[in-house]
């Protein structure tokens, strides 16, 4: 049972609000609630707040998508997993109608919003979360936003097919919208998002690794022609605890050994086991085709070096080296590294590597955390920070244990490190005229990567 659902901007703006049960069982002001209790723990200290929590027995759960707070509320004791999941779905079902999710996108069409919010809960209880079988119930058109002046879409918005580009506002479109001239492009675009975990040990060892990765498609096919995608040959489920990837080579070979693995309810599996092929129709909109996860070794694509010393009475030098173990022809965007410093730390000052460029570094006061962002790494390329540190007190030998762990986050298009590959894509052709775009990337993201002191 949800009774109010919100979407709040990050300087929390309520730009959409839904009362869903109709019976007040929840009092007006509870954004306002929310969006303080969130800042109050951001300025505590404590970091972001959790996707669940409670306040005067209303139970918040949000969750955070481009830049926006999609947030549901209850007095009810729920799953918390099905409303996160819930809330995660009517953000792509806007998403698949608006092309664009943002605060422009949904202020410009909160009439549409609101409409599907209407078809997707019903007095609180949910309906359906299909943006396949809303397109029965709403009809009315998006007001597009310009794609042009839209920001960036990162690392990721690059689109490859061969030797094609595109760039990512291909998929800015909405999955109801006609193009100008009242015709559709045949295109349909598949993502392998991979997010990877690693501890390292103090001595550069990998502790823990693991891949949790997925297989996104949105398409924009008329007349849902069936798809056949066909994976690695050498996949294989279920790991049996060998070591399988060769440190030494470059050329990608080696078995692809997943953990577990699980499809969605469009996907046929008949010819799976033998040929590693997928069958589906697939819906409107954007889903996932395949969620993997993998906790065999693989290459983590960055290693991390970091050092900390007494250099003198109140002093302390800290050297940090990052390393990118992918190939040069790859590169990796929106490097930040940080660590938790002493907390007696009042002094940082920074020194980088000659013909350093796009490089950022700061010293975050309030929590004493050193902060380093690189713009873009190339592969194979090292790059090394050395800070000064000013204490206000002695460290009493204790400077190892209370600074770190180095936390890093990055992105990097067109490479996984599962090596799981879409080795083709086959659509039913309608008629020998017929040729549909067929777009393909991979990206790699960062989860929780962290190296111990």
């Amino acid at each position: 049972m949800i009774s109010q659902f919100f979407v709040l901007s990050q300087r929390g703006d309520n730009i959409v609000f839904r009362d869903c049960e109709h019976r007040g069982e929840v009092q007006k002001g509870t954004a306002e609630i929310f969006f303080r209790k969130v800042m109050f723990w951001k300025e505590d200290g404590e970091g972001d707040a959790p996707p669940v929590f409670n306040v005067d027995g209303v139970n918040y759960f949000h969750v955070k998508v481009a830049g926006l707070l999609f947030v549901a509320t209850t007095r009810v004791n729920v799953s918390p997993s099905l409303v996160l999941e819930l809330l995660q779905r009517i953000a792509r079902v806007i998403k698949d109608y608006l092309g664009v999710l943002n605060e422009d996108s949904l202020r410009k069409n909160f009439v549409l919003v609101y409409e599907l919010l209407d078809e997707v809960i019903d007095f609180g209880y949910v309906q359906t979360t299909s943006t396949e079988l809303l397109k029965s119930y709403v009809f009315n058109e998006p007001i597009m936003v310009d794609a042009a002046r839209l920001p960036s879409l990162g690392p990721g918005g690059i689109f490859m097919q061969r030797s094609k580009r595109m760039p990512g506002t291909a998929v800015t479109k909405s999955v109801v919208a006609n193009e100008p001239g009242g015709r559709k492009r045949e295109e349909i675009f598949v993502d392998i998002i991979e997010k990877i975990s690693v501890t390292f040990s103090s001595s550069g060892y990998i502790l823990t690794s693991e891949i949790d990765g997925t297989i996104q498609m949105k398409s924009y096919l008329t007349g849902n022609p069936e798809i056949r995608l066909a994976l690695n040959d050498d996949l294989s489920i279920g790991s049996g605890g060998r070591s399988i990837y060769d440190y030494g080579s470059s050329s990608g070979s080696g078995a692809v050994i997943l953990d577990d693995c699980n499809f969605h309810e469009s996907v046929h599996l008949d010819n799976f086991d033998i040929d590693r092929t997928l069958s589906l129709v697939p819906p409107d909109g954007e889903f996932p085709v395949m969620n993997y996860r993998m906790t065999q070794e693989f290459r983590p694509p960055f290693r991390i070096n970091a050092l900390i010393e007494e250099a003198g009475p109140l002093k302390a030098e800290v050297i940090l080296k990052v390393r990118a173990e992918f190939p040069s022809s790859t590169t990796a965007n929106a490097i930040i590294v940080q660590m938790p410093l002493p907390t007696y730390t009042t002094r940082a000052s920074f020194e980088l590597e000659p013909g350093a460029v796009g490089n950022t570094t700061d010293f975050k006061e309030a929590n004493k955390r050193l902060e380093w962002g690189l713009k873009k790494v190339v592969g194979g390329s090292e790059h090394t920070l050395r800070a000064k540190l000013t204490f206000s007190q002695e460290s009493h030998g204790n400077i190892m244990k209370e600074s770190g762990p180095v936390s890093m986050t990055f992105t990097i298009p067109m490479y996984n490190c599962s090596r799981l590959q879409v080795k083709y894509l086959q659509i039913a052709k309608k008629s020998k005229t017929d040729n549909p775009y067929r777009w393909v990337r991979y990206v790699t993201q960062s989860n929780s990567y962290v190296a111990r002191l």
